[in-house]
C-alpha cells in the first residue's frame, strides 16, 4: 500500500488517510495472494473447483432428474459473490437433467430483515433472477427436527428441509465467536428460526468460542452438529481478496470443503504481531460490511486483538442503514456501563443484546472512535466517541495517547485477525 495515499474503503466509496510521518506506524494486510483481476478468472477458480469437489461425488452425479432442489446463499449483509457462484452450480443441475422449476434459491436471513425483489436481484443478477424461484428463508416457518447434544432445538426453514438436495454457498472468513463463517453456518444460523439460532449463539459466552478456532469451539461444534440434522448434500465456499476478488474455492462435503477455506485463509489473513499498538484504525471493508453497525462489529472485534490496554480503536464504517438490530440498539444505547452490560449476557442471553455485549468488551479493553454517517448524539450513547473524519479522530487519538504511540492501520479490519503470542483471548465471561 502507497504510504503517501493510504485509503480506506468506506461505505461504495473510499476515503484518504492521512500517513502520520515520525509515528510508528504499521499497515495490517492480508499475505499476498494471486489478485484476480477479472470475473472470468474468478469463474474458472470457481469452476475448477466444483470440478474437483473434496469429499463427495460431483454435484452432477449428485441429484437425479425430478428431485427438489435447494440453494442456500447469503443474505445482503455478506460478501459472497452469489452471482459467480450460482452459475457453475445451475450448470451442475442441468447436466444431472434437474429442471429449472424444480429449483429454488433461499437467500439465508437468519434473523436480518428480509431483501426488497431490487436487492435479490442485485445479489444473482437479473438474468439469474428470471431463471431461478427466489425466496428469503423465514424463520417463523419452520419445521422442528431434534435437539442437539448441547440442548438447541433444530427448527429450520420448511423449503430447505423438505427439499430432496440442499447445496450451500457462502464465503469463509473470520468469525468472532464461530471461529469462522461459511460452511455449515448457511443452514444454522442462515435459515433456522430465532429459537434455534438464540441457543446455539449464546454458547458465545463459553470458553473456546473466539474467532479462528474449531476445535473446541462451542458454538461451531453445535452448529455443525445442527446442520446435518438438515443435511447439506453439496457446498461451495469462497475466500476472497480486498477488492471482494474471488482468491480460492473448495466445493464438496460441508465439513472437508469448509475446512480446506479455513487452512487458506489462515496462511493469509492470521497476522501475528510482536506487540500491541497505542492505537488501531480499522475499516470494516466497505459495503456491505458496513452496512450498519452490528456487521461493523466484527471488524471492531478484530481490532481489539491488536490494541493495547488503554489504547483507542478509529473504527472507520458508514453504517447508512444505521445501528441495524432493534434489541443491538436498546441494550448498546440504553446507558448501561460495559461491565453491566456484560453482566446483563450472562444473566440473559438475547439476540441482538450479544453484539452489545461484544462492544462493551471491546470498551472494557480501551476507547473507540466512529467515523460513520451516525447522528453523533446516537454513536455517544453507544459508547463512542463521533467524528466526521478520519484525520479529525487520528489528530484527538494522538493527542490523547502523546507522541511516540503504535499506530496500525487496519484497511480489511473483517477479515484480518491479528495474533499476539504474549496474550491470550479474554472470553466474554470473565469479569
Amino acid at each position: 500500500m502507497d504510504r503517501a495515499n493510504l485509503t480506506l474503503r468506506y461505505g461504495k466509496r473510499t476515503v484518504v488517510v492521512p500517513w502520520l510521518w515520525g509515528t510508528s506506524s504499521r499497515v495490517l494486510e492480508p499475505r499476498p495472494a494471486v489478485r484476480i483481476s477479472h470475473e472470468s478468472d474468478a469463474a474458472e477458480i470457481v469452476t475448477r473447483a466444483m470440478a474437483r469437489p473434496v469429499g463427495t461425488p460431483r454435484l452432477c452425479d449428485i441429484v437425479r432428474p425430478g428431485q427438489q432442489v435447494v440453494i442456500v446463499t447469503s443474505d445482503i449483509t455478506r460478501p459472497c459473490p452469489t452471482n459467480i457462484l450460482l452459475p457453475p452450480v445451475l450448470e451442475a443441475l442441468r447436466e444431472a437433467g434437474c429442471d429449472t422449476d424444480d429449483v429454488k434459491l433461499v437467500f439465508a436471513v437468519g434473523t436480518h430483515r428480509h431483501h426488497t425483489q431490487a436487492e435479490q436481484v442485485a445479489l444473482i443478477g437479473e438474468s439469474l433472477f428470471d431463471q431461478v424461484e427466489c425466496v428469503d428463508s423465514d424463520p417463523t416457518d419452520v419445521i422442528a427436527l431434534g435437539t442437539t447434544r448441547r440442548g438447541t432445538s433444530v427448527e429450520a426453514f420448511r423449503p430447505v428441509v423438505e427439499a430432496d438436495v440442499r447445496v450451500c454457498l457462502g464465503v469463509v472468513e473470520f468469525h468472532y465467536f464461530a471461529g469462522y463463517s461459511g460452511g455449515a453456518k448457511a443452514l444454522v444460523p442462515g435459515v433456522c428460526s430465532q429459537t434455534t439460532i438464540q441457543a446455539n449463539h449464546a454458547m458465545m459466552l463459553e470458553p473456546g468460542a473466539r474467532s479462528g478456532k474449531l476445535v473446541g469451539n462451542p458454538v461451531r461444534e453445535d452448529l455443525e452438529e445442527a446442520a446435518a440434522m438438515i443435511g447439506a448434500d453439496f457446498i461451495l465456499n469462497v475466500v476472497l481478496g480486498p477488492a471482494k476478488s474471488v482468491l480460492f474455492a473448495s466445493a464438496g462435503d460441508v465439513t472437508e470443503a469448509h475446512r480446506a477455506c479455513c487452512a487458506y485463509l489462515d496462511e493469509r489473513s492470521k497476522i501475528p504481531l510482536e506487540s500491541e499498538a497505542d492505537v488501531v484504525v480499522v475499516s470494516a471493508g466497505g459495503w456491505p460490511k458496513d452496512i450498519n453497525l452490528y456487521q461493523s462489529q466484527k471488524a471492531l472485534d478484530n481490532a481489539a486483538a491488536a490494541v493495547c490496554p488503554g489504547g483507542i480503536i478509529i473504527l472507520v464504517a458508514e453504517c447508512d442503514e444505521g445501528l441495524g438490530h432493534p434489541v443491538f440498539e436498546e441494550w448498546l444505547t440504553g446507558g448501561q456501563t460495559p461491565d453491566e452490560l456484560m453482566e446483563r449476557i450472562r444473566e440473559n442471553f438475547v439476540l441482538g443484546g450479544h453484539k452489545a455485549a461484544a462492544i462493551a468488551a471491546v470498551l472494557k479493553r480501551g476507547s473507540v472512535y466512529l467515523v460513520s454517517a451516525l447522528a453523533p448524539e446516537l454513536v455517544r450513547r453507544c459508547g463512542f466517541t463521533p467524528f466526521a473524519t478520519v484525520e479529525k479522530a487520528l489528530e484527538a487519538a494522538l493527542a490523547q495517547v502523546g507522541t511516540g504511540a503504535e499506530l496500525l492501520l487496519m484497511p480489511y479490519g473483517g477479515s484480518i485477525l491479528p495474533t499476539v503470542p504474549s496474550r491470550r483471548p479474554a472470553p466474554l465471561t470473565s469479569g
